[in-house]
Formats: structure tokens, C-alpha cells, sequence
């Protein structure tokens, strides 16, 4: 399987982006596809995740309420619209496919990662 992540960029405090992450293959709907951040000088964190099935989806906190995940299987993509945006927010984004946790060590496929900018 291989990820492509797209739609970061230079958002302003306040702001919203939606990530795009398209899979190749034909068995994207066995995976559960998550989201995770980076910023600088920090571990990579869990930010979201959806089940295969699309039925049931996952949130770190600090997110639930301004971020939502979704997947479209019939085109082997994942999203996560992201709206009220913090500066602190400011990392590199990778979507990832495996077995659900939020820990990274659970997927085993990677994006190579989209930078989203938050200024303040």
C-alpha cells in the first residue's frame, strides 16, 4: 500500500484546511487509516482515525469537536477537515494504514507527510 498525502499549507489562526491522503491498492477498506502530526522537536502524535467500515471514528482531545475524519473507499481516500486551527497546531501530517491505536507502531504503511502552517 502506498499513501499519498495532499492539502496542507499556510492557514491562518482561526483557519481551515482539509487533508486529502489517496491509497493505491485494493485493499484500503481492510484498514483502519489514521492521522497523525509532528511538530518540530515533538513525538509524532496521534490525531484520528476511522475503521475500515467507515462506521466508527477515533480523537485525541484536544481536536474533538473542530477536526473530523472521514474515508470515501471507493476512491481509496481519506480526509480530515480540520476548522479552528491553532498556531500550536503547526506540523507535518501523515496518514498511516493498519490496525487501530494511537500508537504509531500499529500501522505499517506511511504517507510521506504535508506540512500545514498555522500563523497567528
Amino acid at each position: 500500500v502506498q499513501l499519498q498525502a495532499s492539502g496542507g499549507g499556510l492557514v491562518q489562526a482561526g483557519g481551515s484546511l482539509r487533508l486529502s491522503c489517496t491509497a493505491s491498492g485494493r485493499t484500503f477498506n481492510s484498514y483502519t487509516m489514521a492521522w497523525f502530526r509532528q511538530a518540530p522537536g515533538k513525538e509524532r502524535e496521534f490525531v484520528a482515525a476511522i475503521a475500515g467500515s467507515g462506521r466508527n471514528t477515533f480523537y485525541t482531545d484536544s481536536v474533538k469537536g473542530r477536526f473530523a475524519i472521514s474515508r470515501d473507499n471507493a476512491k481509496n481516500t481519506v480526509y480530515l477537515q480540520m476548522s479552528s486551527l491553532e498556531p500550536e497546531e503547526t506540523a507535518v501530517y501523515y496518514c498511516a494504514a493498519g490496525t487501530y491505536s494511537r500508537n504509531k507502531s500499529t500501522y505499517d504503511y506511511w504517507g510521506q507527510g504535508t506540512l500545514v502552517t498555522v500563523s497567528s
